[in-house]
């Protein structure tokens, strides 16, 4: 009888919508940094650049919420650098898998590390390991490296200065007075798991080769999955965002399927994008389910409308609903190690005696 209690309440919980408010604006910023570079390269007939410039407006996502005209500023440009170094090094390392792999998984682990010493908020890690896996999918070209950092550089500056914008526009702030204490805004921590931040990356880098084993189109969404399930605060709470996901990701892949169904111009998917994208903000503080529900079709969207045309929506969802599932496990997987106190405890008692 408990036990049907239970599942009664973990159902309830799923559907349950939080309290939990956003200031307008950042659901706003989201959607025109992610949608205007997708916009403007559309006109200039240059579609296929713009989604890396899109791809780097989503840096918006980290911009602070305290009405703090220069401390926001500040963490949303060290932020900004962190995307592009993401982005150099996944593209960088991309001439060799094995490399790629070895590369990725140690760069997981750094990541991991310094967010956690700078207390970055949610999304934590998450968007640095995924363009990072997202460059390691293109394929090596020397020449071009430098014509494609400056296409993510150009998204994540037009996001500060929409950041900026928006800031004077609706926040008020003493700058005379921040300017003194800008570096403040910066929190060092030093109590950091290192174990935790090796696990995470040895998952990262077994979920990438796993994923090109199985000779998957796109390997990138199997490492995503997997780290999205990953960042879970506790062993309850991984399986618990493995089960949402899932679920999630299924349903927004039903949504996803309709969508291309009857969608096929570049515009169209342009707006729906900065449509989902803003839903997404609203969402995503109040329920991690309904989320999810709007993040799949945006991700998929954003990822094939360079050629919508040549999509075939059942052949995609399904590669992307099979990604996605086998990321989940794995990540479900990685969390339980993560968050075993036996297996922790013989880790470092076997890293000790050496």
């Amino acid at each position: 009888m408990e036990y049907k209690q239970n599942l009664i309440n973990e159902l309830k919980s799923i559907f349950k919508i939080g309290k939990a408010k956003r200031h307008w604006t950042i659901p706003v910023m989201a959607s025109l940094c992610v949608g205007l570079p997708l916009l403007i390269g559309y006109f200039l007939d240059n579609f296929s650049a713009s989604l890396t410039v899109s791809l780097g407006g989503l840096v918006i996502l980290y911009l602070p919420t305290e009405a703090n005209l220069l401390g926001r500023l500040s963490k949303l440009l060290l932020c900004s650098f962190g995307f592009i170094f993401s982005y150099l090094i996944g593209i960088f390392f991309s001439f060799n898998y094995c490399i790629s792999y070895i590369v990725f998984g140690i760069f997981s682990t750094i990541v991991y590390i310094i967010t956690k010493k700078v207390k970055l908020n949610p999304p934590g890690t998450f968007f640095f390991i995924l363009i990072a896996a997202m460059a390691s999918g293109i394929p090596f070209s020397l020449g071009e490296i430098p014509y494609r950092i400056g296409l993510m550089t150009l998204g994540v500056f037009f996001s500060c200065f929409i950041a900026f914008l928006f800031s004077l526009l609706f926040i008020k702030s003493d700058i005379k007075s921040e300017a003194k204490n800008i570096l403040s805004n910066i929190d060092i921590q030093d109590n950091i798991d290192y174990l935790e931040a090796i696990i995470i990356g040895i998952f990262m880098s077994l979920s990438f080769f796993i994923a090109h084993m199985f000779g998957l189109n796109n390997p990138y969404w199997v490492p995503i999955s997997c780290l999205a399930v990953m960042q879970g605060v506790n062993a309850k709470h991984i399986w618990q965002r493995g089960f949402y996901r899932v679920l999630g990701t299924t349903l927004g892949m039903i949504l996803c399927w309709f969508i291309l169904s009857f969608l096929k111009t570049p515009l169209e998917i342009i707006i729906s994008i900065m449509i989902f994208q803003y839903i997404i903000e609203l969402l995503v503080v109040k329920n991690y389910f309904y989320a999810v529900l709007f993040i799949t079709p945006m991700t998929v969207l954003l990822s094939e409308a360079g050629h919508p045309n040549s999509i075939d929506p059942n052949i995609l969802i399904l590669s992307r609903l099979k990604d996605v599932l086998l990321g989940s496990l794995f990540g479900a997987i990685g969390g339980w190690v993560l968050y075993n106190e036996k297996l922790r405890y013989q880790i470092k008692k076997h890293i000790q005696m050496k």
